[in-house]
């Protein structure tokens, strides 16, 4: 029997578990294609995931499924998300995965522990957007050089305009943890997307925080949203994919300075 893998949560925090060695249902949650969800008990650890067939198609709303029954777990108990389209072929290949993991497991949920992700979403405007820099392959020559001297100068400008309002917000809102990734949109402006790692007890003041900070803000437009589980800050597996396993757990998050450069580089 396939298992199509949701996250990775404690044992402790689910009293059906107590005294079941094998998976059982979690009452009133279901998961993709409407498909009841187990709790798979693995030492200290539950597995949340749900059986699954190789002729089910994975859609958009598979991909809701997903996030919202992790989002239900994360009610009761840190989590460590899979990635959407994880799935273990059979109970061994599961097995295997976990106990060639469990220790990671176990310090990334003590690590995450009453924590939660809030996103920001941060537009700007893109301040080298009027530069008119010619694309490098309808140049030559000396007008070849120079596109490239114009266009080195406009990512660092970029990097240089996105890192201070990163800075900025990460002063005022002070976060255990952050993710920063930009991008350059069509309409001529830089987006941030900012994921901030903070305590579950300090919602609220980082929502009350947040309300202060949009006008300040005059030059940006600003969106928030969550809490949600903390996505971008499960650490990736240090070991290969096991057999069995289409994906491996969700990826750890990388420096905010070496997010931005490597998102401007193309832009």
């Amino acid at each position: 029997m396939a298992w199509y893998a949701y996250c990775v949560s404690e044992k402790q925090s689910f009293s059906e578990l107590a005294r079941h060695r094998k998976p059982v249902p979690l009452e009133s949650v279901t998961g993709i294609g409407g498909s009841q969800v187990f709790l798979y008990p693995a030492s200290d650890l539950a597995i949340v995931v749900s059986e699954y067939s190789a002729s089910e198609a994975l859609t958009q709303r598979s991909g809701m499924d997903h996030a919202r029954v992790i989002s239900e777990c994360f009610q009761k108990s840190t989590v460590l998300p899979f990635r959407f389209g994880t799935v273990f072929q059979d109970d061994e290949s599961l097995r295997k995965s976990i106990r060639s993991n469990q220790r990671q497991f176990a310090c990334n949920l003590e690590r995450l522990q009453g924590k939660t992700e809030m996103h920001l979403k941060v537009v700007v405007e893109d301040c080298c957007r009027d530069l008119g820099v010619t694309p490098c392959s309808e140049t030559v020559g000396r007008a070849y050089l120079s596109n490239l001297r114009e266009t080195a100068s406009r990512q660092r400008e970029r990097q240089t305009r996105a890192r201070a309002v990163s800075f900025q917000l990460h002063r005022m809102f002070a976060p255990l943890d952050e993710e920063v990734t930009c991008r350059v949109l069509e309409n001529g402006k830089m987006l941030l997307d900012i994921a901030h790692l903070i305590d579950r007890k300090c919602v609220e003041r980082y929502q009350n925080k947040y309300a202060s900070t949009v006008p300040m803000m005059k030059e940006c437009q600003l969106q928030l949203s969550g809490p949600w589980p903390p996505y971008h800050f499960v650490h990736r597996l240090t070991r290969s994919t096991h057999t069995g396993s289409t994906t491996a757990a969700a990826s750890s998050s990388a420096s905010s300075a070496r997010s931005l450069e490597s998102a401007l580089v193309s832009a």
